[in-house]
């Protein structure tokens, strides 16, 4: 695996390909969005109109599945920005790659700044002729900005319990019992460190497995075409996990909004 371009700022580590594959995937959501709207038209609607408007309808019974539709309705947005965001994040690193190597710890800085993970990686291992990094990736595959994703969810859903819902809200976790408290604080977080981990272990697992069937080109002509064929199925798989991976995010957001914000007799209808 190649490393990750950290520098620390003010003694605190930035890893630069994270901050710019988020950059690129909001960059690719909002364009996508500005397209398909720009020129709106109820008789003859273009194909990404067509596409933006399944979206929203996608959403809509993702919602209505999981919540009241009255209740619902407000987090609309909240869903569509998810499910776009996420599947072009999971998708970002599938097509390419871009890797730049450093044959000397002296040579790497950027912005006049030292990339510390490469300095590292000399000091611990002197005996290495090259240090790669890796600039382009998807940025789910990064625990850090999949857990920032759930804490997202996670802190909107008990600011919504506690305003909209404040009654039920703390009487859940007394129930069935007293006793059942700290079962019922565990069970928050268990939810929210799921549901950040389920995402960032799928798509971490997609992309090592494309490095080791990079690094099947090392075997000659052979190698090749077994690298080349891999990456075919591979990939084609990843796109079904990536959809697949922004719906569960999407579809867990809401269910936790709505055990939030509704009472037990409302989740019984």
């Amino acid at each position: 695996m190649h490393k990750s371009p950290i520098i620390e700022l003010g003694g605190i580590p930035f890893d630069l390909s994270i901050i710019l594959m988020l950059i690129v995937t909001c960059v690719v959501v909002f364009v996508i969005a500005k397209l398909a709207t720009r020129n709106l038209s109820i008789d003859n609607p273009g194909k990404l109109q067509n596409f933006m408007e399944w979206a929203v309808e996608f959403v809509q019974n993702l919602i209505s599945s999981t919540m009241d539709w009255k209740k619902g309705k407000h987090f609309l947005s909240l869903g569509l920005t998810f499910i776009m965001f996420i599947f072009v994040a999971n998708l970002l690193g599938l097509p390419f790659g871009i890797v730049t190597d450093y044959h000397d710890a002296g040579h790497a800085h950027i912005f006049g700044k030292e990339i510390v993970s490469v300095t590292e990686e000399f000091a611990k291992h002197p005996e290495s002729e090259e240090v790669g990094v890796a600039w382009w990736k998807s940025p789910t595959a990064d625990a850090s900005v999949t857990m920032a994703l759930a804490l997202i969810v996670f802190l909107l859903s008990h600011f919504l319990g506690i305003t909209k819902n404040t009654k039920a809200y703390f009487k859940h976790y007394f129930q069935p019992y007293w006793f059942f408290f700290p079962i019922n604080v565990i069970e928050q977080f268990a939810k929210l460190l799921t549901q950040g981990m389920r995402l960032f272990g799928n798509i971490f697992a997609g992309e090592v497995l494309i490095s080791v069937l990079l690094k099947l080109t090392a075997l000659g002509a052979v190698g090749w075409v077994a690298s080349a064929l891999g990456l075919v199925v591979w990939q084609g798989f990843s796109i079904f996990v990536g959809a697949i991976q922004a719906f569960v995010f999407t579809i867990l957001t809401m269910v936790y909004i709505s055990q939030m914000i509704e009472t037990h007799d409302e989740h019984e209808h």
